[in-house]
């Protein structure tokens, strides 16, 4: 390597190849129908919405406190490793051409964001707002300005305070954010002058702060860690990733759920399979978060084939995953060596996920108990889960 930049693009080019690899599998034919379906049904709502909605409705701070949420967040992307701490010591006065790059970085993939849930917001200011069109589009670039600046000043504050209080620091820029939109859009431009010049005051003097101070690698190099395991985790629900390990949980509150294995040696995989289940987070939490999607849809979503066609997919991913993940496990365990029939396993795993489709069908059935045919969903649920169930045990 010549210089910290080829040190830079050579990362670049090794973490867009990694988001290639897993982004293929995950952005599949029926995702991409689900979607179409998704942003059709709100698009459609929305629309009806907007026909009714009152003119005082708070839109101006609802966008602040979305765009807020969402700006807060600048978590920077410095795609450090663990030998950096020691390899690039010699070089720390020269990392500012690392950090250029890196917060440049950080800023180009965060734009999308930023821009989506901004537009989504201009047919609603449009209704509401005082503001003309070419107004209403100088505020995404407002957006985009605080954007930029709260990633450079998450990055010195985590520089400054080794890691510590980030929340104080996030907090401050969220009110900065909201302070800001909030005041422009309903057309008080001093509260954009205040919030515009006290986020960048706030940006100067922490970046001044950092000035000759020891960079913290291993604050850094842990974030970026975090950061790609999220990645990874989120992936290993459409395709397997080899390096990826799953946490595990005890979960105390839920030994309840092991009476329905009573103890006997007919049910030695079933209770397993059962802590198996409750206590690794990747199958838990996959469960609970395609039930709470699925009821939060199912809730408010008021074209009811559209609500049909959802709890169905979400229904086919959940009975797929978990049958998937419950009896396709290629590592050794010691249940390998029990006495026990070879096919318990796989029907220990079959009829737990089988109760885990019908509890969620329930879950999702009452979540729109005031909604038109709020019952066929459940049914749709329950078909599609076994069906799923069935052909893959041939």
């Amino acid at each position: 390597m010549r210089n910290l930049q080829d040190v830079w693009q050579t990362r670049l080019t090794h973490y867009t190849a990694e988001l290639q690899k897993y982004m293929r599998y995950i952005f599949t034919g029926h995702i991409a129908i689900v979607l179409v379906f998704l942003l059709g049904a709100g698009g459609y709502q929305y629309s009806a919405w907007l026909n009714v909605v009152q003119s005082d409705f708070p839109a101006a701070l609802l966008v602040g406190v979305v765009l807020g949420v969402l700006i807060m967040f600048s978590q920077p992307a410095t795609l450090l490793r663990e030998p950096d701490a020691v390899y690039l010591l010699p070089l720390e006065n020269k990392m500012n051409e690392y950090f250029t790059q890196t917060l440049r970085f950080s800023f180009t993939t965060s734009i999308i964001v930023i821009v989506v849930a901004y537009v989504a917001f201009i047919p609603l200011l449009k209704v509401v707002t005082p503001l003309s069109t070419a107004l209403l589009w100088l505020g995404l670039a407002i957006a985009l300005a605080l954007k930029y600046m709260s990633i450079h000043s998450e990055f010195a504050f985590r520089y400054y305070m080794r890691g510590h209080f980030v929340w104080v620091d996030r907090l401050l820029r969220f009110g900065l954010v909201v302070l800001t939109l909030a005041t422009y859009l309903n057309g008080w431009y001093y509260g954009l002058a205040i919030g515009i010049i006290t986020h960048f005051i706030y940006m100067r003097v922490l970046k001044a702060k950092v000035q000759n101070q020891p960079f913290p690698y291993e604050h850094f190099i842990t974030i970026e860690q975090n950061r790609m395991l999220r990645f990874y985790r989120f992936a290993n629900y459409f395709t397997d990733v080899p390096h990826l390990r799953g946490a595990i949980r005890r979960r105390k509150w839920l030994d309840m759920i092991y009476v329905l294995a009573p103890y006997g040696k007919k049910n030695t995989q079933r209770y397993l399979t059962w802590r198996t289940f409750v206590r690794t987070n990747d199958h838990f939490y996959l469960w609970v978060r395609l039930t709470f999607i699925a009821a939060l849809l199912a809730a408010f979503v008021d074209i009811t084939i559209v609500r049909f066609i959802i709890a169905g997919a979400l229904s086919f991913a959940t009975a797929l995953q978990l049958q998937q993940a419950l009896t396709n496990q290629s590592v050794f365990r010691m249940d390998m060596l029990y006495p026990v029939p070879a096919t318990q396993k796989k029907e220990a795993a079959t009829s737990i996920v089988r109760l885990l489709i019908i509890v969620q069908a329930i879950i999702v059935t009452l979540s729109h108990v005031t909604q038109p045919y709020f019952y066929v969903t459940g049914v749709i649920m329950i078909a599609v889960g076994l069906f799923t169930q069935q052909v893959m045990k041939k």
